[in-house]
């Protein structure tokens, strides 16, 4: 894209230092080695390697474990960790570029409307679907519809209210879209009582432990948004200068903004159709990342998939271990940490947020 050389010129923006990409490396390394590791049946290290280093026909290496925890290594344990780190990864990603599109460092990937809509999709389907359709079957896809469509609504009110305050009025009615479908799933819970919990349960997020479909249901949305994100990760730079000096650099604000928020969108309404809202990943890493690194996109966004992967991966070791054999809802893991950091953000900037 032509519009991403001219800005690289005039703001210069650094791109990751090696030290941090290595930095974020290990973390995310070390994370999944202990969601591998830990759990309610722990797995050595030295078993874990040996299985390992027979399934990539390693020579003379066979694995030490027993077919039963080869099964809790490779059909549980394993597409757990890295569904955790995709949807974690993801959501942080999110979260960065609408902070960016948007200028707004609060902003997250929920912001137009896409946790409402996906949770009167799936309250809709497990109030009103057959029983057995209410699992892994229909209702991601119903989440994912009712997400979707959050979105094309913010977008329609948005462009119906002009074209002068693209940003501004899109989280205007990204905020009355969430308002509206948030009342219609309260209604549609209160129409069907007997299905609360199994509707509480899917809102407070979880990393579900159904093997590799999962992972391999959420992979393609992961990546496409991934790669347009990434790709665009100077262009992000010079929308956060504001929507005359992006034109002025000769980047189309409107179209670059659509492409950019879809692309977030659609990883977050994937990752949400799967694991449920699991809140403050897409706010509290990328602060994080720009108090350590800077305000700069083009390491933000490529050091926020690396830390929300390895994030959310610690979250749902924590969420599945501290109250073993239950398990705690991801959400609240997420929130208990989330909610101290976004209070300290909000002391420490005080009237710097715009």
């Amino acid at each position: 894209m032509d519009a991403a050389a001219a800005p690289s010129a005039s703001v210069a923006p650094r791109g990751v230092a090696p030290r941090w990409l290595g930095a974020a490396s290990v973390f995310l390394l070390l994370s999944l080695v202990v969601g591998v590791l830990v759990g309610p049946i722990e797995l050595g290290l030295g078993p874990v390697l040996s299985s390992v280093g027979e399934r990539l026909h390693v020579p003379g290496v066979t694995s030490s474990l027993s077919a039963a925890e080869e099964s809790i290594l490779w059909e549980i344990r394993m597409p757990r960790v890295i569904l955790a780190a995709l949807v974690g990864g993801t959501l942080a990603l999110a979260g960065a570029t609408y902070q960016g599109v948007f200028r707004n460092p609060l902003a997250d990937p929920y912001l137009l409307g896409v946790a409402a809509g996906a949770g009167l999709g799936a309250t809709l389907a497990i109030a009103y679907l057959p029983a057995g359709l209410r699992g892994q079957e229909l209702l991601p896809v119903a989440a994912f519809i009712g997400g979707a469509a959050a979105v094309v609504l913010t977008y329609t009110v948005g462009r119906s209210a002009g074209r002068e305050r693209d940003a501004a009025t899109l989280i205007l009615a990204g905020v009355t879209v969430a308002s509206f479908f948030t009342a219609l799933q309260t209604f549609v819970q209160q129409r069907n009582s007997d299905t609360l919990q199994q509707v509480y349960t899917w809102i407070l997020g979880t990393i579900p432990s159904s093997g590799w479909s999962d992972v391999v249901l959420l992979l393609p949305y992961v990546a496409v948004a991934g790669a347009i994100i990434l790709l665009h990760r100077r262009v992000v730079d010079v929308l956060n200068l504001g929507d005359e000096e992006a034109t002025s650099l000769g980047v189309d604000v409107r179209r670059t903004r659509l492409l950019l928020v879809s692309a977030a969108t659609i990883g977050t309404a994937a990752a949400v159709a799967i694991c449920g809202l699991i809140a403050f990943v897409g706010i509290i890493v990328p602060h994080a990342i720009r108090l350590l690194v800077g305000s700069g996109y083009r390491a933000l966004l490529p050091l926020s998939v690396i830390g929300g992967a390895g994030f959310l991966v610690l979250a749902d070791v924590i969420a599945r271990t501290a109250l073993s054999p239950a398990e705690l809802p991801l959400g609240i893991v997420t929130a208990f940490f989330g909610a101290p950091f976004f209070a300290i953000v909000l002391r420490t900037t005080r009237g710097g947020l715009s």
